[in-house]
């Protein structure tokens, strides 16, 4: 009962101030406001990190040949690619799918139009390894794979620029100086970091050797890990069948084995420390907030000291006194607090569209702002509530 009639006296307070009672509450609104924006957004590039890192292929390991020294001062040593036989030595491992990969750049020709882009040579399993889907025609097939046949599977930016009003399923066109049948159309999966993953083109690997790159190369291997089994079980595995074949064991490795979970998982720790230093950079406007509303409210007990002294007279008790101020500043804060999360989402979700981010509501953060706020009412507002509970009724009621 106390508590509910100190609130209505500190509503017709801040009703009777309402000018002052906003500009006092404006710096938490912007202070919490801030805090869900900011932890929001962070959490949104954390999602769409993982959901690009997951669109490269699940569980999905690449090896490549050379040594890959990270860190500051780091190098990319190259050396001895691999053939199509260290793939093959590979597939004995089991729970895994490899795909050997031969990569080059070539022109693409259809007509008037040319295209430069890249050009991978693989086999059927490529396209599960990389999370690829066929969105219309076929995959290769075995008599294709095995003669190198010069048919081609193709990326949507290949269909818009050189089939921008032909159906490119059926059609030919040159890669390099050789005429390639399109037999397949890759869906759409957008852009990695920047880097479009439609502007591709996919042949079975002996025809990319053969015809475009002129040797028998394997740049890269897709492994694809299909068990329960740890992502560095697999790449032990990997490593020891990779030493034999290259007669590396007992010295230092001339390939790497990279894990995009283990990217993806540095790359969110990256986001999530980032997101951490800009909430907590946010969170001091809730600490100037706070401090506006101490000074308003010791304002506040100075204007009203002879009715402060009133109620004392009358029989008011020091401790009732001091709990109608701090449930005062405490209905400012918490007013405040609902004003900015209602700004804070709104503006996530407006950021999140204009960077093209995944939105991420957070009520965790959204209940942890709030009650922050409420938390700097009662943490800013105890001074001033103790100095009104403390004042001498005599004394405040001689005050003009």
């Amino acid at each position: 009962m106390i508590l509910w009639t100190a609130t209505r006296i500190a509503l017709g307070a801040i009703r009777r101030n309402l000018v002052r009672s906003l500009l006092t509450a404006l710096g938490i609104v912007i202070g919490v406001a801030s805090v869900i924006a900011m932890v929001q957004l962070g959490e949104s590039a954390s999602r769409s990190v993982t959901q690009q890192i997951a669109s490269l292929g699940p569980n999905l390991l690449t090896v490549h040949p050379g040594v890959d020294r990270r860190g500051p001062g780091g190098v990319r040593s190259e050396a001895t690619p691999f053939d199509v036989a260290d793939a093959s030595a590979l597939e004995t491992i089991p729970g895994i799918v490899v795909a050997p990969v031969t990569l080059s750049r070539a022109t693409l020709v259809v007509g008037n139009a040319n295209y430069t882009t890249s050009v991978a040579g693989s086999t059927e399993v490529y396209f599960p390894a990389r999370g690829l889907d066929i969105a219309r025609g076929r995959s290769f097939d075995a008599g294709e794979l095995a003669s190198g046949a010069a048919v081609c599977i193709v990326g949507q930016t290949i269909v818009e620029e050189l089939f921008p009003s032909a159906d490119a399923l059926g059609a030919s066109l040159r890669v390099g100086r050789t005429p390639c049948r399109v037999i397949g159309v890759l869906a759409e999966k957008g852009e990695l970091f920047g880097r479009d993953q439609d502007d591709l083109v996919v042949m079975p690997i002996r025809a990319v050797q053969r015809r475009v790159a002129g040797n028998t190369d394997v740049n890269t291997i897709f492994i694809s890990v299909t068990t329960a089994d740890s992502s560095s079980e697999v790449q032990r595995a990997i490593s020891d069948v990779l030493r034999r074949r290259r007669g590396r064991v007992g010295e230092e490795d001339d390939f790497y084995v990279r894990d995009m979970q283990e990217i993806s998982k540095a790359l969110r720790g990256t986001t999530a420390t980032l997101t951490l230093f800009l909430g907590a950079i946010a969170a001091v406007s809730l600490v100037v907030g706070g401090i506006g509303i101490m000074n308003i409210m010791l304002v506040s007990v100075t204007e009203r000291t002879r009715e402060i002294g009133i109620r004392l007279a009358i029989g008011a008790r020091a401790r009732e006194v001091m709990l109608q101020f701090l449930v005062e500043a405490v209905v400012l804060s918490t007013l405040g607090g609902a004003c900015g999360i209602a700004l804070g989402v709104g503006g996530s979700v407006l950021a999140a569209r204009a960077l093209d981010l995944p939105l991420v509501v957070s009520p965790a953060v959204i209940a942890l702002a709030f009650c922050f706020s409420a938390a700097i009412g009662v943490l800013f507002g105890f001074v001033p509530a103790r100095r009104a509970a403390l004042l001498d009724p005599i004394e405040a009621l001689r005050r003009e």
